[in-house]
């Protein structure tokens, strides 16, 4: 009995062993599939981090051209609104001018008139003095008169309304003004109507 006692103690004792290699082994399973783990989530997170990074880099990329293109953007509209303002206070006056010219043009067909009367003469002679005040006005805002007789016909500043066949001038020169023309700045507000030599 005591034998068996021993051998009981002894196969105890070889069932704890084994009992102890198989914890332990497990155990050596589990930490090598644990690190194993740990190297695959650590490629997956250096992977997925990288890949983070670039998509971020990407991501940082397109709003920085976004932005330059937004800020070109902003740039021309800042210069265009420049552009336009100043457009604007350099012909504000085009719109007065244009309404002007008719009632100009009638001042400047009446004072044609010729007279031997007295009265009419000094009437003529106030309106003339209006009329230069007027055109001093016009000169001051950059008004000036487009020059058409004995100039080369331009289609930019010459409207051809007649041709004629005069020996006097040259070939496409302007013979005759119909109607004065005006600019104002550096814009036709009003082309001459002109008689050209063919």
């Amino acid at each position: 009995m005591a034998e068996n006692k021993q051998d009981q103690a002894v196969d105890e004792t070889i069932e704890e062993i084994f009992d102890e290699t198989d914890v332990n082994e497990t155990q050596d399973t589990d930490s090598t599939e644990s690190g194993a783990a740990d190297a695959a989530s650590d490629e997956v997170a250096e992977g997925s981090t990288g890949g983070k990074e670039a998509e971020l880099e990407q991501k940082l990329k397109e709003a920085e051209a976004k932005y330059l293109r937004l800020y070109a953007d902003f740039d021309n509209y800042r210069r265009r609104v420049k552009l336009d303002a100043e457009a604007a206070q350099k012909y504000r006056a085009q719109s007065l001018v244009t309404n002007l010219l008719p009632a100009l043009d009638n001042f400047e067909r009446a004072l044609m008139i010729s007279t031997d009367n007295e009265e009419t003469k000094a009437l003529l002679q106030g309106m003339n003095m209006v009329l230069s005040g007027i055109q001093a006005a016009l000169k001051e805002e950059g008004v000036e008169e487009i020059k058409a007789v004995g100039e080369e016909f331009d289609p930019h500043q010459h409207q051809a309304v007649m041709q004629d066949n005069n020996p006097d001038f040259g070939s496409n020169i302007v013979v005759e003004e119909l109607q004065k023309g005006y600019k104002l700045k550096d814009r036709v507000i009003r082309p001459s109507m002109v008689k050209v030599n063919q």
